[in-house]
């Protein structure tokens, strides 16, 4: 009998081991099942994004590959055409100003019909303008291909959450964001955020007052956002960048270089330089930041422009000039590409209210296509009057104040959203030291409404 009870005290306790090593399998199997789950929406989440940046930068290879290889075809363009350096001057220059018609039609037509189908309007007018013909109309014709992925894009990138929003269409903005983000919880808050920053969640406190009205008016931190969007899309073009590529032929001319062959393989290789190293901004960006890649490449650009000056005035024509000037221009465009290139509009895409960002933006874009013609429009006119070395003199002056500009006016953006950079630009200390972290600004905001509260 008592061997019984031992047995069957024996065959209880094995039974209650197995049922719960059954139970702690099943939950095992269980978290496992998570864990994967997880690590396959984090997967395909990554991928999505990753493809929908890709397509929607489509549109600024088109004006890439526009300026990189107007380079290279004006040398021909002006043999063909037999124009005179004034007309060669304005034929550059056009392209920047008439592209001025799409930067101020872009943010209301974004604002209108959404930022998606804005794309594919700028593909169909980009493909409408190439002829047929040969030589250096192909050059330009080829430029047709990226507008064709960007028709194909359009069935796969979504729309913009944040017009979604603007639109009052909140469920196509939660289904944007559960592909865009890797849980629920985030996506849930993610779309508060955008909700809030719209005035959809919080309409008491949503000023009806028209767009233009406040970029003409602004707020005091309205106005630091502009000077620093506005700003820095300037320096973008008024330190010589269009004039370095566009013109890099005549540069090549005034180092010795005469034979066409080897004066459109030089301006290849900046093409080439150009394309490398916006590659590398595409990694260091976020990893870096942007404030670090836009002292690197001002101060970089400051020195090579001023040593393409430097090369041309003190030595003669010759393999040795040429060599120099060969490379301190690919270094010039190397670290614009790096810095100054890219980190301009996503700064810009990145620091304006969301019921504001189009237009505000567009207006960016304005100013920097104006100072892009103007530039492009008048080198040769400098350059014949005060040399191509004293052009590139005043292009390194001019670079050199624009790292004096990112040190006063261009915050950190890094790692922070949209709404978090908006309260950012609210905090005046945090502008005039460009120091201050996101949460010691939120935790300033916190004890002033702390303050009022208890008062």
């Amino acid at each position: 009998m008592g061997f019984q009870q031992h047995g069957n005290r024996e065959v209880g306790l094995s039974l209650g081991t197995k049922n719960k090593y059954k139970r702690m399998n099943s939950e095992l199997r269980e978290g496992y099942d998570d864990v994967l789950h997880q690590e396959d929406r984090r997967n395909s989440t990554r991928k999505y994004v990753i493809a929908c940046a890709i397509f929607a930068s489509l549109n600024n290879v088109l004006l890439g590959y526009d300026v990189g290889v107007m380079s290279g075809a004006v040398i021909f363009i002006k043999e063909d055409l037999k124009i005179s350096e004034v007309k060669e001057e304005f034929l550059v220059g056009i392209l920047s100003i008439v592209s001025l018609l799409g930067s101020l039609g872009g943010g209301r037509t974004s604002d209108i019909i959404g930022r998606k189908w804005t794309m594919a309007i700028a593909a169909v007018i980009f493909q409408i303008g190439f002829s047929a013909h040969i030589n250096w109309r192909i050059m330009l014709a080829v430029g047709i291909l990226p507008s064709v992925f960007i028709g194909f894009a359009l069935f796969i990138i979504p729309e913009s959450p944040r017009w979604l929003v603007m639109q009052n269409r909140i469920q196509e903005a939660r289904s944007v964001l559960l592909k865009t983000n890797e849980s629920d919880r985030e996506v849930e808050e993610r779309l508060a955020e955008i909700q809030q920053a719209a005035g959809v969640a919080n309409c008491e406190n949503y000023d009806e007052k028209p767009v233009w009205y406040e970029l003409l008016f602004p707020s005091p931190s309205l106005r630091r956002m502009m000077i620093t969007g506005i700003g820095i899309q300037c320096f973008q073009q008024i330190s010589g960048i269009d004039a370095t590529v566009y013109y890099s032929p005549e540069i090549f001319k005034a180092a010795g270089i005469e034979d066409n062959a080897k004066l459109l393989a030089a301006t290849v290789a900046v093409g080439v330089t150009k394309t490398l190293f916006i590659l590398v901004a595409f990694f260091l960006i976020d990893k870096k930041g942007r404030r670090p890649l836009l002292f690197v490449s001002t101060i970089g650009m400051t020195l090579c422009l001023f040593s393409i000056g430097a090369s041309l005035s003190l030595f003669s024509q010759g393999s040795f000039v040429i060599a120099l000037a060969i490379l301190f221009v690919c270094g010039n465009v190397a670290f614009f590409s790096v810095g100054l290139g890219p980190v301009c509009w996503v700064v810009t895409s990145e620091i304006f209210p969301l019921r504001l960002r189009a237009q505000a933006s567009a207006l960016g874009a304005v100013r920097n296509r104006v100072c892009s013609g103007l530039v492009a429009m008048s080198f040769l006119s400098v350059s014949r009057a005060i040399t191509v070395a004293g052009a590139f003199f005043v292009f390194a002056a001019v670079s050199s104040l624009a790292i004096v500009f990112v040190y006063m006016f261009v915050p950190e953006t890094k790692g922070k959203s949209l709404e978090q950079i908006e309260i950012m630009f609210k905090n005046e200390h945090e502008r005039q030291g460009c120091e201050m972290e996101l949460g010691d600004v939120e935790v300033e905001q916190l004890v002033k409404d702390k303050t009022v509260l208890t008062s």
